[in-house]
């Protein structure tokens, strides 16, 4: 996936098989030169002579103890995607085949990507990059020991590009998280990972930056706030891990941005706090939990500031309050600039969609917000999509707001019934663009722009991958009639 963000934004981690050429390094002979001995020779008293030795001060940073604790817990990882085509797959040999009786010669082109990935329990458990195995038919992990073992995914979450893998195993190195709260710009950081299918690599830089957002995942319930840095970062790095000088986890390597598709200085990581959150939510429910403060924001800007008469540029403006949501019922109001949550500083969008994203529906939040010049306190619960506390397991009915749906993942009996093989049925229609559409409850959605989709997190990156500005919808009318449709 590419975007522009002053140079090419792409994901890290997606370097796809293709026909390798030797790398070869080519030396010159050295030749030998013959000094002529002088005709006349000073003899002069030589000043003792000794080797020079670095004497690491106590601030010079330890690469080393951090290096060797990583690059045991970092795997390489290779999916393959196997997708059918047909030799009448075209309009005229598909007309042909109807018309004369021509057998559909199938055959399997198998697509090969590698990236890489981080084990964070001795069981095997690996978090590595949605984009990384998404869509994939099977996943291969190989250890730093060579050790080659085949994966299963537990769960993934495009809107924060994570996913949870595991492999049968005992006893392996794994990486502790770190707080990524804590990171600071400045901070020396290793880049642990595959780069170019070269294994276990490991590069340093600093962190140049946090809390920037790309627009690479997408609008709605997206989460970026990435931490930006200069450690080396390739195709074949994504899912990789960013260490500290403890050896300490704190982010995911995700993306880089580039004129040329490779490294030009440019590297983002998904703070490990994030990682850490939804990790346990893929682990617990099999998708992640998502908690809504309930308010539209901007960024506060001088314009924007001085228009609402604001003294300082500090904060996230509140644009709005929703209705029925934890800021409104808390006693937020609209024109609010909101500065700490829990304590902590916001001063960008970003930063505060990544703060409220480390909690669940249920959470209590102390929210500050400046209103008027005054500071005033307010403790919320963060509400879900639909409006309550309720933690959605995978397999339950769930609420897309992007559609105004309560949508559940239809059952056996009804894949029989309707002669499907997945889909979400529709059981509530709540105000939004359905409303009126026609469509009626029991309606069968079967592919979203066209993907198929089976759950959350299918509908989730279905429409992230929306290539128009329309959204496709195809499914099945409870009297099993074929409908499909778009806005």
């Amino acid at each position: 996936m590419m975007r522009k963000v002053s140079m090419i934004v792409m994901l890290a981690g997606l370097l796809m098989a293709a026909s390798c050429g030797n790398l070869t390094q080519k030396t010159d002979d050295e030749s030998n030169q013959t000094v002529e001995p002088a005709s006349q020779v000073e003899q002069v008293q030589q000043a003792q002579v000794q080797r020079a030795a670095f004497l690491p001060s106590a601030n010079t940073p330890d690469f080393v103890d951090a290096a060797e604790r990583s690059v045991d817990a970092v795997v390489h990882i290779m999916t393959k995607v196997v997708k059918q085509s047909n030799t009448y797959d075209d309009f005229f040999g598909a007309l042909l085949g109807q018309l004369y009786g021509y057998p559909g010669q199938t055959r399997n082109n198998t697509m090969v990507a590698y990236g890489s990935g981080v084990v964070l329990t001795p069981d095997g458990y690996i978090v590595t990059n949605n984009h990384v195995v998404e869509g994939a038919d099977e996943v291969e992990v190989t250890f730093n020991n060579k050790v080659k073992k085949t994966a299963s995914i537990i769960g993934t979450d495009p809107t924060t590009d994570l996913a949870l893998i595991k492999v049968d195993a005992s006893d392996l190195e794994y990486l502790t998280f770190g707080d990524s709260d804590n990171v600071r710009i400045g901070e020396w950081v290793l880049a642990v990972g595959n780069p170019f299918n070269l294994t276990s690599t490991v590069t340093a830089g600093i962190v140049s930056a946090k809390a920037r957002n790309l627009s690479i995942l997408g609008e709605g319930t997206s989460v970026e706030s990435f931490i930006q840095t200069d450690a080396a970062v390739n195709p074949g790095n994504s899912g990789g891990a960013l260490v500290n000088t403890k050896g300490e986890l704190v982010g995911i390597n995700a993306a880089i941005a580039s004129h040329t598709g490779s490294y030009e200085g440019y590297s983002f990581a998904i703070p490990s706090n994030i990682v850490r959150k939804v990790v346990d939510d893929l682990l617990l429910y099999g998708t992640t939990q998502r908690g809504y403060l309930g308010v539209q924001i901007a960024e506060l800007t001088q314009e924007l500031a001085e228009k609402e008469g604001l003294e300082n540029i500090e904060g996230v403006y509140v644009g709005e309050v929703t209705e029925g949501g934890a800021a409104k019922l808390a006693g937020i109001k609209s024109g609010d600039v909101i500065t700490t949550i829990n304590g902590k500083k916001v001063n960008s969008t970003t930063q505060l969609k990544e703060n409220i994203g480390q909690y669940r529906p249920g959470d209590k939040v102390d929210v500050e917000v400046n209103r008027n010049g005054h500071h005033h306190h307010y403790e919320l619960t963060l509400l879900n999509e639909a409006g309550n506390v309720n933690l959605v397991k995978n397999g339950e009915a769930f609420y897309n707001s992007t559609f105004g749906l309560m949508l559940q993942p239809i059952n056996q009996n009804d894949m029989s019934r309707l002669n499907v093989k997945n889909g979400l049925k529709i059981v509530e229609i709540r105000e939004g663009r359905f409303m009126n559409s026609g469509v009626p409850v029991d309606f069968v959605i079967t592919k979203v722009n066209g993907y198929a989709v089976n759950n959350k997190t299918d509908l989730e990156s279905a429409l992230k991958n929306g290539r128009s500005r329309r959204t496709t919808i195809e499914g099945v009318y409870p009297n099993g009639m074929m409908g499909s449709f778009y806005y």
